[in-house]
């Protein structure tokens, strides 16, 4: 029997669709508050009310939050919502991501599509929610992130692709920055592989793929404090595997650092 989840507060990003929606319901059904993020209002107050609806929670537990992360002001703007209402925050699931278009597409902050809303948006987010953060015994930061991971360079003096763009390579970059992100001394964060489900990202992977439920299924279970983490592990399901090499590479998480407090700018 799972265990309950009552009295700890949990932000899901990404939480309208797919893995996200599916992480969000399966928290709520354990009793905890979910913070549901969206890109737009009117999409997580959507997904909200279908989430009270078939979960049956007090409407209580279950706050919409939105902020389009290819506009980084929406995610400082977020991070201080966040912040002003829920003073602790026990979880942080950095699960929001897009397909990197076929066209290389520049966000107006001038970063490559996939890189900020897939890895960015997240850092920033991060980083402004320390302070809400709780450092008590199973605090922690989830990020989901992909096995295509594996497959990725991070290319450091063209991070947005301007000279050489190719829409997989794009994403297989956005997903090892975020798994890179998970050993960074700052939080006490893990990375998890869902495995391939059935979400919008299902043709970067093939034609098949398992429910959104299953994947989620191995989110909720690294939200649990029960389940002990230790800071940068990467799980591919509910297996604790090895990430890739440049995971856990201290040079290459103080280069990520540096490259991505570069792009986010200055916060407020």
């Amino acid at each position: 029997m799972p265990t309950t989840l009552s009295g700890r507060t949990v932000l899901v990003t990404g939480a309208t669709s797919g893995i996200g929606y599916e992480t969000a319901r399966q928290l709520a059904e354990r009793g905890a508050a979910v913070l549901l993020h969206g890109r737009t209002p009117e999409e997580a107050r959507a997904a909200t009310d279908r989430l009270i609806a078939t979960v049956g929670t007090d409407g209580g537990l279950v706050r919409p939050l939105a902020a389009d992360f290819a506009r980084l002001e929406e995610v400082e703007n977020l991070a201080h919502a966040v912040v002003r209402e829920h003073p602790r925050l026990d979880v942080l699931v950095n699960n929001a991501a897009t397909a990197a278009p076929e066209r290389h597409t520049l966000t107006a902050d001038g970063n490559e599509i996939a890189f900020q809303v897939n890895f960015l948006a997240h850092y920033l987010l991060t980083d402004l929610l320390a302070a809400a953060l709780t450092t008590d015994r199973g605090g922690r930061v989830v990020n989901v992130s992909s096995s295509l991971h594996r497959t990725a360079a991070i290319q450091w003096n063209d991070p947005h692709r301007v000279r050489r763009y190719a829409r997989l390579a794009a994403y297989a970059q956005s997903q090892l920055a975020l798994t890179v992100f998970a050993s960074d001394s700052r939080v006490t964060a893990v990375s998890v592989n869902p495995g391939v489900c059935e979400t919008g990202l299902l043709p970067l992977y093939g034609n098949e793929g398992a429910p959104a439920a299953e994947g989620a299924h191995h989110v909720v279970a690294l939200c649990d404090p029960a389940t002990e983490i230790v800071n940068g592990a990467y799980y591919d399901g509910s297996e604790r595997v090895a990430p890739a090499a440049a995971a856990t590479d201290d040079r290459t998480i103080k280069r990520l650092n540096k490259l991505a407090d570069l792009l986010v700018g200055p916060t407020a």
